[in-house]
């Protein structure tokens, strides 16, 4: 895949590194990474054994926007079924990015779009 279709958000990505489980070859290099994530609802950790490979998963599309460093990415984000996201997109939501079991980046919402148009941005 070479680009997002309908983005529903923009987000910034950080990439664990290697070391904190992160992915040995560093952050991806293919136009649009495409893994499993979580939301973060909050205490989930705590409550479910296995968390967050044990919660329910969406499968989503990153495609980068911007470098800012080694491991920090401004990118827009897709899902394969949006319906499943929509409600939890939201200014400021935060996802794990998961290859298996493994967490390996987080990202939060900075911008919600309508149908592949900007919306508001927080920084």
């Amino acid at each position: 895949m070479e680009k997002i279709e309908s983005p529903v958000a923009e987000s910034l990505v950080v990439w664990r590194a290697y070391e904190d489980g992160g992915r040995k070859s560093g952050p991806p290099a293919a136009p649009v990474y495409m893994a499993t994530a979580v939301f973060v609802r909050g205490g989930e950790e705590a409550v479910q054994p296995g968390w967050p490979a044990s919660a329910d998963q969406l499968s989503i599309l990153l495609q980068e926007t911007e470098r800012l460093d080694g491991h920090r990415r401004r990118c827009l984000v897709g899902f394969l079924v949006p319906e499943l996201a929509q409600p939890h997109l939201r200014l400021g939501a935060e996802l794990l990015v998961l290859e298996g079991p493994r967490t390996v980046a987080g990202a939060r919402i900075d911008t919600v779009l309508a149908h592949g148009q900007p919306g508001t941005r927080r920084r």
